[in-house]
């Protein structure tokens, strides 16, 4: 990373991505770190083979860490603020290396009941089975965590804003609450919404946080890559051996295009909150939504924290309906131009997804109506609105003529 004298100004957010992780003086002046395909490290001689330190971020075996994955990861803590990054597949493998890293058998464990479907998948699944306790809890429980603290639980895992339902969790309250029990205890935070750039978690009393940089990190929809990013050393060090314990690492293509996607996280970032909020104050005018779920907007569970701990919005909310019969949503969603239909989000692309959180949450039952997730993507917002009013039209057609 280029670096200026001690007493020169802090450069702004956006210029520090911009540098973050590039080095063109080790690759002959070039602008991007070309990913590295390798497995085999050579070492020439014994001494250095033997004096191989992990701590050093040094390079010893492909699947343990290359330039590649070095640059992506001082580039990711640069973004998030933290001592350091560990690089994954995906993001369910840095959720998934994250907890088993901190847990074992008899512990209990807490997921905020807005924890993204594989993450309870894998809570209900493989931590049950390796005698882990895990229980669920209403994200809006702010200091009242405590009541639910246990003397074996040792994670709190956090989904602030919930990718589907979108509640903002009182992330410090909690935080203060759990130190003050046992500070022992891991505060994990899922921070995929905020692409670690809206919301830093590690300075409000988190631990570890964890974000799929297949996303807005990598923005293009042609990446699979997760990172977690923790504030001591310790706990980067405990998630670096885990990671290489359990085989998890990142390809060098995904890591490319994760820097590459990087450098103009910001500049994405501004564009999908204009557009998402054209579209949130559009919806909220329309007779058919019941409730709009955009953490940037009034009535939306926590918007009063996502006032006070956050920096702005990305593209991705929800907004309800009346619950309508299923061939009068396929016609709404089925005939969009613009709003593909799909499960990520993050891209320049525009996408719809029906959803029913009724099926996933156990600690507070969904009371909501017909909940309707959307990407707002980076298209012209005026085409976009078009788009959704054609939908609404199709709608009250379909339930005019059942």
């Amino acid at each position: 990373m280029n670096r200026h004298p001690d007493d020169s100004p802090a450069d702004a957010e956006a210029t520090r991505l911009i540098h973050a992780g590039r080095a063109p003086d080790r690759f002959g002046g070039a602008v991007n770190i070309p990913p590295f395909r390798a497995s085999t490290i050579l070492f020439p001689t014994l001494a250095e083979l033997d004096n191989y330190d992990p701590k050093m971020r040094a390079v010893r075996y492909g699947r343990t860490g290359n330039p590649s994955s070095h640059a992506f990861e001082e580039a990711m803590a640069e973004l998030e603020q933290g001592h350091g990054a560990v690089s994954f597949g995906s993001g369910v493998q840095a959720i998934t290396t994250s907890l088993l890293a901190f847990t074992r058998q008899g512990d209990h464990v807490l997921i905020a009941d807005t924890a993204y479907a594989p993450t309870r998948s894998f809570a209900n699944g493989i931590l049950a089975r390796a005698g882990i306790v895990v229980e669920y809890f209403d994200p809006c429980i702010g200091d009242g965590i405590r009541n639910l603290l246990r003397p074996r639980t040792r994670v709190v895992f956090l989904e602030s804003p919930g990718s589907l339902s979108f509640e903002v969790q009182d992330v410090p309250a909690i935080t203060r609450t759990v130190a003050a029990a046992d500070p022992e205890i891991i505060v994990m935070i899922d921070n995929t919404w905020a692409a670690g750039l809206l919301f830093r978690p590690l300075l409000h009393g988190v631990h570890v946080s964890i974000q799929s940089a297949t996303k807005y990190v990598a923005g293009h929809s042609d990446a699979s890559l997760g990172a977690a990013i923790c504030a001591r050393p310790d706990h980067w060090l405990r998630l670096k051996k885990a990671a290489v314990e359990l085989g998890a690492c990142a390809g060098p293509d995904d890591l490319f295009l994760g820097l590459r996607g990087l450098r103009s996280l910001p500049t994405r970032m501004r564009q999908h909150q204009e557009t998402g909020l054209v579209l949130g104050r559009w919806l909220a005018q329309r007779p058919e939504v019941t409730r709009m779920r955009h953490p940037a907007l009034p009535g939306c569970p926590g918007h009063e924290y996502w006032k006070r701990d956050f920096t702005g919005a990305c593209g991705l909310f929800a907004f309800e309906i009346a619950p309508v019969p299923r061939p009068a949503l396929a016609a709404m969603v089925d005939g969009m131009r613009h709003f593909g239909m799909g499960y990520s989000w993050g891209g320049f692309e525009s996408l719809i997804l029906p959803s029913t959180p009724n099926s996933i949450r156990t600690a507070v039952p969904w009371d909501g109506g017909e909940l309707i997730r959307l990407h707002a993507g980076l298209e012209d917002p005026e085409d976009l609105i078009r788009d959704l009013e054609a939908g609404f039209d199709r709608l009250a057609v379909a339930l005019a003529n059942p």
